[in-house]
């Protein structure tokens, strides 16, 4: 198979080199490099008649960005695109529909549908980003955590499983492979990175707690947590839905702002994290208002299968949706002792319903959820957790799923 890599730099160099070792690779990169495989002069010559194209060039931001100097004062920027979009353009001119172009940079979610897909006329395209470390980048080639590919439309196209083959040969680790739409893997590889960020934050906040506290070595917390794979490392809480609720958890935040202030770390993570979970809670009462009908809140409590409402986001979400003029009834399958604002709807007329806390939604026992509610034709029901059924009459929202909205 014949491969052309454009952006032969620290990153696309020692990849395309793996690649050469199975493949015929050629190169191109706007300055010379010291290529361990043939290098050609221009972008036409590294495309006419390749199998394969990628294309691995910088999507930089302005040096001031890097992240060396302070940023917190500067306006927020996206990515410069100009490069990868002028050699999409280029690509575009000397290639044909036989030709499976594979973007590698990284790029925001919607950079490619909203910037490159109208270079998309003369060649097949699929979004591939990397999951590579500086300093490892061969090994990591090779060794992938998982291989993302972004189609049009998020299915296993033909495209995509041409670039899966393409792969096997060079793998050593048989990593899984994680297919979505173009935005989808740009969100995967973007939100990876800065998973990174934010659990690095965290860990070096509890070295500032234990230099300004005392009476503290940090190891001692984060070994203790590093061995928590039972929620807090694994897949636990990793189903998107509505925010944290109980007796503890939101508390436990607003009380550590109190420390943050006290010990004078000069940040606040616990103030973001709950001013993103009351924001998170006001775009599903905008959701919920938006349809124009009263509101009906599916589980009162803070989680299927207990009877307490401290702390419950589905109340929380039941103030905005007041806040924005529209009533709101609550109704529990588990029998919530909180009876503020339980009244009784009609059930008779159409409604919005909120699957909030449900075990008919969480624990699929649909034999409940039935019992719980029964719409009538013109309700619609908005399920964060993407689970309920399809309804005659009834509009389903897949809260978060808005592939076919």
């Amino acid at each position: 198979m014949n491969v052309g890599f454009i952006g032969i730099g620290k990153l696309g160099e020692p990849c395309a080199y793996q690649m050469s070792k199975h493949y015929n690779v050629i190169g191109y990169d706007t300055a010379i490099v010291n290529s361990r495989f043939l290098q050609a002069m221009t972008i036409e010559e590294c495309v006419t008649d390749r199998d394969i194209i990628f294309v691995a060039v910088p999507t930089p931001h302005d040096e001031r960005y890097d992240g060396k100097d302070p940023t917190c004062h500067l306006e927020p920027k996206d990515f410069d695109y100009s490069i990868a979009d002028t050699v999409l353009s280029e690509i575009a001119k000397y290639t044909t529909k036989d030709q499976l172009v594979v973007l590698i940079s990284t790029v925001l979610p919607g950079t490619v549908r909203r910037i490159f897909q109208k270079h998309f006329d003369s060649f097949r395209f699929v979004y591939n980003p990397y999951l590579i470390a500086m300093g490892t980048v061969e090994y990591d080639m090779v060794n992938p955590e998982m291989i993302i590919i972004g189609t049009e439309d998020g299915s296993l196209t033909g495209d995509a499983q041409e670039l899966i083959d393409f792969y096997k040969p060079i793998m050593q680790n048989d990593p899984r492979i994680e297919v979505g739409t173009w935005d989808e893997a740009e969100a995967i590889k973007i939100f990876y990175n800065t998973w990174i960020s934010s659990k690095l934050a965290l860990v070096n906040m509890m070295q500032d707690v234990a230099e300004r506290n005392g009476n503290m070595n940090v190891d001692v917390v984060t070994d203790a947590l590093a061995k928590s794979t039972f929620r807090i490392n694994g897949p636990k809480y990793m189903t998107a839905g509505l925010g944290d609720g109980g007796a503890c958890h939101p508390r436990d935040n607003i009380a550590l702002r109190s420390m943050a202030n006290r010990l004078d770390l000069g940040y606040d993570l616990f103030d973001a994290i709950m001013v993103a979970r009351e924001q998170q809670a006001k775009n599903m009462a905008k959701e919920l208002v938006s349809y124009g009908l009263p509101v009906v809140i599916v589980g009162k409590s803070y989680k299927p299968g207990v009877e307490y409402s401290a702390g419950s986001i589905s109340i929380l979400t039941g103030e905005y949706v007041k806040q924005l003029g529209t009533q709101v009834h609550y109704v529990d399958d588990d029998n919530c002792d909180d009876l503020r604002d339980n009244e009784p709807y009609d059930e008779t007329l159409p409604h919005t319903f909120l699957m909030a806390h449900s075990s008919a939604i969480t624990y699929d026992d649909k034999d409940i959820l039935n019992a719980v509610i029964d719409p009538v034709p013109g309700s619609v029901i908005v399920d964060p957790w993407r689970k309920h059924p399809e309804i005659t009459g009834v509009k389903v929202i897949h809260y978060g799923n808005t592939r076919n909205r």
